[in-house]
């Protein structure tokens, strides 16, 4: 994309996190944009104090929605379109983690850490790639780099993100006879409120909000002849063991 002003993104689970640096770095563009979040005054809050704290003159709206339902996330879709008239960028971002021993991990986790992180993609892209057809747009994933590296309590994370790293590569050779580019970002450690985490000086050594929000409009603003398709990210220096 040569220029990104006035463009529209939408964002799930926008509210804080990855999407919500995404949705900073995109707004700071020009970018109009939409984050969802399961619980509508959350994505509201969020959406009004990212316009508050940037004045660039591009929109942001907050739309309740859960990836989990296809019908949900069709409603989404169709918001947008209603509020802009247009998608050119999707950012499938929401996801969650239940860590424990498979002897120990539920049924419930394992189905909710699945249809979020993996089924919830594919819900995400379905409802949006119509529009993406017509405006020749982007769709990224948020992946991580558990989606290639397994470890101890972490077989229902690792399948959802082992599954959406495979899925996004077969989507992006399914789109890009469209000229939809598709791309998988793989964070290693990021500082967020993921996992019960809450973001302190102790996490200066990670991947922070920002960085990924770099690397989406560096993405978008890449040669159209070039994808990056599968993208690995991880801190620098890691504290030392």
């Amino acid at each position: 994309m040569k220029s990104l002003k006035n463009k529209v993104a939408l964002i799930t689970g926008g509210t804080k996190g990855i999407g919500y640096g995404i949705a900073e770095a995109l707004l700071k563009e020009g970018v109009h944009v939409a984050i969802t979040s399961r619980n509508k005054m959350a994505a509201v809050e969020a959406a009004n104090q990212l316009t508050s704290n940037l004045n660039t003159g591009a929109k942001a709206i907050g739309i309740q929605a859960d990836v989990r339902n296809y019908d949900s996330q069709q409603a989404a879709v169709k918001e947008v379109l209603e509020n802009f008239n247009q998608l050119d960028v999707v950012i499938a971002n929401a996801g969650l983690g239940h860590f424990a021993s498979i002897e120990d991990l539920t049924p419930d986790q394992w189905q909710e850490t699945i249809d979020t992180n993996l089924t919830g993609v594919f819900y995400t892209i379905k409802s949006s790639v119509d529009a993406l057809k017509q405006s020749k747009g982007y769709f990224i994933t948020i992946s991580s780099l558990a989606g290639t590296n397994f470890f101890a309590k972490g077989s229902a994370y690792n399948a959802s993100k082992f599954g959406l790293t495979g899925f996004t590569q077969s989507v992006m050779l399914d789109l890009r006879q469209y000229g939809i580019k598709v791309s998988t970002i793989m964070p290693g450690s990021v500082s967020t409120y993921f996992n019960g985490n809450t973001p302190n000086e102790s996490d200066a050594w990670k991947i922070q909000i920002e960085d990924l929000g770099e690397l989406v409009v560096d993405l978008l603003k890449i040669n159209p002849r070039t994808l990056p398709s599968k993208i690995e990210v991880r801190p620098t220096t890691p504290p030392s063991k």
